[in-house]
């Protein structure tokens, strides 16, 4: 599917994404998954998640405020949804920063086996152990100088990688991907990495092609992102216009407007 496709079929089917995410963003994220049309279900108890994984179509897994038992939740969920075959992208959120975040993205990624992985460049190095220096959930390093890592992790793990940043780059393998939309608000904002992967939650839940509805999610992200920037007076309103923009997006806007560029 192309990207009219894709967020036609968001609209049309309303996927309901199953999002085990943190306390600072959930409200981001579920206000964003409604505005392009999905369904969002913010479920985290071990008692349940089950159960909510067996009726949603994808499965979102972010780590940014971590606890035990929301780890095991993840690892439940995870392990469901690989049973049922329903498609799952992890954020590593803040990985490399302490060793208690490596280690619970190390054992994520090894029990749970996600088929997408989205973080900034310095959160993809780090679980490539190109790096460990991050700053907190931020990034110290620029999206292309991990696009190394994130072939090394594509081929390891046999999944698609999302190096998020200025240029995002989406990599299945050999395959690396450009998109070039986006606006330097969105870097002001708390939360617009985790709604981007809960966007590409559900992108994943409408097209099996796991590296094609990446890119679309990131294509959606981006040009949300610029129609909000040129309707904003700063990072608070542009916070707002931004669930106008994704709401807004029409089919003649991701084929017009896209900056997307194969590298291989």
């Amino acid at each position: 599917m192309n990207n009219i496709n894709i967020l036609e079929e968001i609209r049309k089917q309303s996927p309901l994404v199953h999002n085990i995410t943190n306390y600072v963003v959930m409200n981001n994220t579920a206000n964003a998954l409604l505005s392009i049309g999905a369904s969002p279900v913010m479920a985290h108890s071990k008692d349940e998640v089950e159960d909510i994984v067996s009726i949603s179509s994808s499965l979102v897994i972010n780590m940014g405020t971590l606890s035990e038992k929301w780890i095991d939740s993840m690892i439940i969920a995870g392990k469901k949804a690989k049973l049922l075959g329903k498609p799952i992208v992890f954020d590593p959120v803040g990985v490399g920063a302490s060793k208690y975040r490596t280690e619970t993205a190390e054992k994520i990624i090894t029990e749970v086996k996600p088929d997408v992985i989205r973080g900034n460049a310095s959160e993809i190095m780090a679980l490539a152990q190109l790096s460990t220096i991050t700053k907190g959930v931020d990034s110290t390093a620029r999206s292309f100088e991990a696009v190394d890592g994130a072939l090394h992790l594509s081929k390891k793990l046999n999944n698609t990688i999302i190096v998020s940043g200025a240029v995002d780059y989406i990599v299945t393998k050999e395959k690396v991907t450009k998109v070039g939309n986006g606006s330097a608000l969105m870097s002001k904002v708390t939360g617009m990495g985790c709604t981007a992967t809960s966007i590409v939650g559900a992108c994943i839940a409408v097209d099996k092609d796991l590296h094609n509805a990446a890119v679309s999610a990131m294509v959606f992200m981006g040009l949300a992102g610029e129609k909000a920037e040129k309707m904003s007076d700063g990072p608070g309103s542009f916070q707002v216009k931004f669930l106008d923009a994704l709401h807004n997006l029409s089919a003649d806007d991701p084929e017009e407007k896209t900056k997307v560029n194969e590298e291989s």
